[in-house]
């Protein structure tokens, strides 16, 4: 939820400020932000030569400062060349002349260039032109953290920042811009955008509504119903596509929120008890009121449904969050993050308690065991993914033969796969550095064009102890979760054909919904959230208003997901369950608009 690092040049380009090798109307611009005393920033040098010497006059490069602060003879060569630069115009001389030095540059180099072209005598703190050469450096350095540049060397291609690798092929192909390269960085720009996983969810959730109601509505119902499974022998393990994205597909959703859920109670904001108390205790206020309203109105017949309004979507959520921008400050963010969390946690546990069918003990048995290995490869040190993703499969089958909702067991592996403690970072650097120089002094030798095995194993191994296995899973598969999983799930699940009698007998049942969302969820949180900073249970942050709590508490009213997911169990028939979902469309809408404008205006008020 918290914002990216910007990836735009910050001023673009300018060639009556900047350096600039190659012709104005080039149709390729790399701008480097680089450092004379960084080994990295002499070893890529060879690499943007030789982009030079392919591209020609298609190619224009672009050196902008970045030198490393903390090493003096990094500045000092920066103000040198600048220096150069403004006296005698020979700029690029002077930075051929550093890049190709050797493998490090001290003092006495730094001098003896200085002495070479003149300036060797600028140390003068009243010498105009040494304050304008260090004002042009520190012009860089600003322009660098404007655009998101970390450290030396960084790349920007074409105005947008460059994430690869920095050998000559990865960054020619990244210039050139064929359509593959260009599709995928538009979806990792995509991706990189923080409302882009709610407004996906979004789009899904209107296709399926224009579908559902248009001449097409009832093939595209017939869709979902299609039979779908295994047959092995006599038996058989089929059904419907709905059952298996229900099910099926939606275990990715859940996985995460299993991983998200042991990152939070081990490393993140629900680690300790004064960190955790107060957006926990608003969670379980958030949880019971809207249950309470929904039990006290809905028909009798119905009322198993209490399950419906607790759920947040966390999608739509952080969507809002990030387009409001700095009116929502970053520790309401935490805040409403980890209420979220206690939300999912409590939504699993009601699913696999309260919306479960009958119980297979000989099954769940099984299931008891496969979980008891998980255990066990978790107390004995297994790091790998592999045999945990086989446990999931076959734990997966049997809870579902059992009678429990099958995801639980994404949830359930998630929480046993092994979260290893940090590593020394320094020391795996000095490792993998170590590695590197030893691989590079043998650059040289005969028949040897490519790094040994025995040291691509140790970077290997160096690599995959940078993360934890949970970690490591939690970042490679949240994406699939929130641009495949949840936009299929609200494909097949937001589609609800509208007639003038849908919601015909169904009154009691739309306005449990829409009160238990709409004035529940967020009278719930607040309401918890004053008592327990009332009685001393918790602290609220100074950073946030009790006017903006209120506006994250009516975000918690948007359910969507996990209400359309509860209600598809809850109520199986149709009639029923297409009331429900409006009932849960209109209160997520109206929620959304009334969280954003009490965040809007509480901005402005408070200040």
């Amino acid at each position: 939820m918290l914002s990216h690092r910007p990836t735009l040049l910050d001023p673009p380009v300018d060639p009556n400020r900047d350096h600039v090798l190659g012709p104005g109307d080039a149709e390729m611009t790399l701008v480097q932000y680089g450092s004379y005393a960084d080994f990295r920033c002499r070893a890529v040098h060879a690499v943007v030569e030789g982009l030079r010497n392919r591209f020609g006059e298609r190619m224009r490069y672009v050196f902008r400062h970045l030198p490393i602060e903390e090493k003096q003879d990094a500045v000092r060569a920066a103000e040198i060349v600048e220096l150069a630069s403004e006296s005698t115009g020979a700029f690029w001389e002077l930075h051929e002349t550093f890049m190709e030095r050797g493998p490090t540059l001290a003092a006495a180099d730094i001098a003896q260039v200085a002495r070479s072209y003149g300036v060797e005598g600028a140390d003068d703190e009243n010498d105009s032109a040494l304050a304008a050469a260090r004002a042009r450096v520190r012009e860089d350095v600003e322009s660098a953290q404007r655009s998101g540049a970390g450290g030396a060397p960084t790349f920007f291609i074409n105005g947008r920042r460059y994430l690869g690798t920095w050998d000559e092929s990865a960054l020619a192909d990244a210039m050139l811009a064929p359509l593959g390269h260009r599709i995928q960085a538009a979806a990792f720009g995509f991706v990189r955008w923080g409302p882009s996983s709610g407004l996906l969810l979004g789009l899904a959730t209107l296709l399926a509504l224009v579908l559902g109601n248009s001449p097409l509505g009832p093939q595209f119902a017939a869709l979902w119903e299609t039979p779908l499974g295994f047959r092995w022998g006599d038996r058989t393990f089929s059904h419907s596509l709905l059952h298996w994205v229900n099910h099926g597909l939606l275990t990715v959703f859940f996985f995460v929120v299993g991983l998200e859920i042991k990152r939070e109670f081990t490393v993140g904001h629900l680690a300790t008890l004064r960190t955790g108390a107060l957006p926990v205790i608003a969670a379980l206020g958030g949880i019971a009121l809207p249950a309470i309203i929904y039990a006290s109105i809905a028909p009798p017949g119905l009322r198993h449904g209490w399950g419906i309004p607790i759920g947040t979507d966390t999608a739509f959520a952080v969507a809002l969050i990030v387009l409001l921008g700095p009116r929502v400050p970053i520790e309401l963010r935490v805040f409403l993050t980890a209420a979220v969390i206690i939300d999912d946690i409590v939504a699993i546990l009601i699913i696999a308690l309260f919306y479960s069918g009958d119980i297979n003990a000989a099954y769940l048995t099984a299931a008891g065991v496969v979980t008891a290995l998980g255990v066990v490869m978790n107390r004995v040190g297994v790091y790998a993914p592999i045999p945990y993703a086989l446990c999931a499969v076959i734990l997966w089958f049997f809870l579902h033969e059992a009678g429990l909702h099958a995801t639980l067991a994404s949830v359930v592996m998630a929480v046993l796969i092994p979260a290893r403690p940090p590593a020394n970072l320094k020391a795996l650097l000095a490792q993998a550095a170590t590695v590197i120089h030893l691989e590079d002094s043998r650059t040289g030798e005969a028949m040897r064009t490519a790094p040994s095995g025995p040291a691509l194993r140790t970077l290997d191994a160096i690599h995959s102890r940078l993360e934890s296995p949970a970690d490591k899973l939690l970042r490679s598969v949240e994406p699939w979760s929130s641009y495949l999983a949840l936009p299929i799930f609200a494909l097949a699940n937001a589609g609800v054909a509208w007639s003038s009698g849908v919601l015909d007998g169904h009154g009691r049942l739309v306005l449990a919904i829409a009160l238990g969302l709409i004035l529940g969820k967020p009278a719930g949180i607040i309401v918890a959230s004053w008592l327990a900073v009332r009685s001393g249970l918790a602290a609220k942050p100074d950073a946030y208003s009790w006017r903006q709590l209120c506006g994250a508490g009516a975000l918690g009213g948007i359910g969507f997901t996990m209400s359309l997911f509860i209600a598809g169990i809850a109520f199986p028939d149709q009639t029923v369950y297409a009331a429900a979902k409006i009932s849960i469309f209109a209160a997520s809408l109206i929620a959304g608009g009334l969280s954003v404008m009490i965040l809007w205006h509480a901005r402005e008020s408070d200040e």
